[in-house]
């Protein structure tokens, strides 16, 4: 609340000789005021109590008061996000042939189980890295492809017995394991794995988000699908002048679109990343947003995450609180020659100085504390 400017008693000094000589005590007024617990910037004021000896005249900046408040104050920050499925990922076949089956869109594949079907054939999904890109049997070249394939073997319980190391070789073991999921499938066990009969992907297991070819459709060089996790995150995409508050593992709370909250951790932050929610990502457009750091958030409940569904939200970073504090405007502190920060408080018809300690900043908002009360009237500028 701002109120008439308080007459101020006398600052500067005496006329006389002797009074010139007189020691005072000078008040530093800062341009600028950084706080360095919350690492914020904040308005730079001028004083107009301040005595100046230059002979340039200079008017006076207007000032008023307002009374210290008594309440909460956070240096959380809130921006908004998405909830969508995590890994967003392109299925591209390799090999020739027609896409004669494709899974509903929703439907979540575990390895081992069939991801689409060319030419009557059914092409399994498998966990790895790196996509297949030959045939792979008895004699083929040592290679992470083959160690792949051994890997996945192992994890399905085709090598169970065969003492089959998890190496870069093609042995007989593996032969034999390749005969074991082959007769899983329903198919010729002939011991050799062809290219386009498994997709290896990164995830754990698969939910399909999106079809992008039709029955009949050729294989060629588009996606036939994406894919994701199955499990629900959430992208932000926050302004530059916001990244220092995201710290990788730091705790935030998410306001799902059913007004619900649940709590997650930051997992990542990726510069000039997709958020991989599909339209609105400025795909083609070539501008400055694409090049934007990207942070993904884990959530802790993906039951109440499900329950709303890929929606946007509202994020806080949780910072620093404190409750019950005496808060004044930032503008309202002055620096002290000497160290430390003050406050005028109107006394009457005159101000006087108080020296304060402070607390946290937020918001353009400082806690003090010493000797002030709720509701002190004390100096701004307007």
């Amino acid at each position: 609340m701002t109120t008439n400017t308080p007459t101020e008693a006398p600052t500067g000094p005496t006329t006389t000789p002797q009074g010139r000589r007189r020691k005072r005590r000078t008040i530093v007024v800062p341009l600028v005021l950084t706080a360095a617990i919350t690492g914020a910037a904040v308005l730079g004021v001028t004083r107009p109590w301040q005595h100046r000896e230059s002979g340039a005249a200079k008017p006076p900046v207007e000032h008023g008061t307002v009374a210290v408040q008594k309440g909460s104050l956070s240096s959380g920050i809130q921006t908004a996000g998405t909830l969508g499925y995590d890994q967003p990922t392109p299925v591209v076949a390799a090999g020739r042939g027609t896409i004669t089956w494709l899974p509903a869109v929703g439907a979540v594949i575990e390895p081992g189980g069939k991801l689409y079907e060319v030419d009557g054939r059914s092409v399994v999904l498998m966990r790895g890295s790196r996509p297949l890109w030959r045939d792979l049997g008895p004699g083929v070249a040592e290679g992470p492809d083959v160690e792949q394939l051994k890997r996945n073997l192992i994890r399905l319980g085709h090598a169970d017995g065969l003492g089959l190391a998890v190496d870069e070789k093609f042995t007989k073991g593996t032969e034999t394991a390749v005969k074991r999921w082959q007769k899983s499938l329903g198919i010729k066990q002939t011991g050799t794995l062809p290219l386009g009969s498994v997709v290896m992907l990164p995830q754990e297991s698969v939910r399909v988000q999106q079809l992008g070819v039709q029955l009949g459709a050729p294989l060629g060089s588009a996606s036939i699908m994406t894919v994701s996790g199955t499990s629900l995150v959430v992208s932000v995409r926050p302004a530059d002048n916001q990244l220092s508050r995201f710290k990788p593992a730091g705790k935030v709370e998410v306001r799902l679109s059913d007004g619900t909250m649940v709590t997650g951790r930051i997992r990542s932050l990726i510069r000039g990343a997709s958020d991989g929610q599909g339209e609105g990502d400025g795909a083609g457009g070539g501008g400055g947003d694409q090049q934007k750091t990207t942070v993904t958030v884990a959530l802790d409940d993906q039951g109440q995450a499900r329950k709303a569904g890929p929606s946007s939200v509202m994020v806080t970073v949780v910072g620093d609180s404190v409750s019950d504090a005496l808060i004044v405007p930032v503008t309202a502190l002055l620096a002290l020659d000497g160290g430390g920060y003050g406050v005028k408080v109107v006394d009457g018809t005159s101000t006087r100085l108080v020296k304060v300690r402070l607390g946290l900043i937020a918001d353009a908002q400082a806690q003090i504390s010493g000797g002030l009360k709720a509701g002190t009237q004390v100096v701004v500028p307007k």
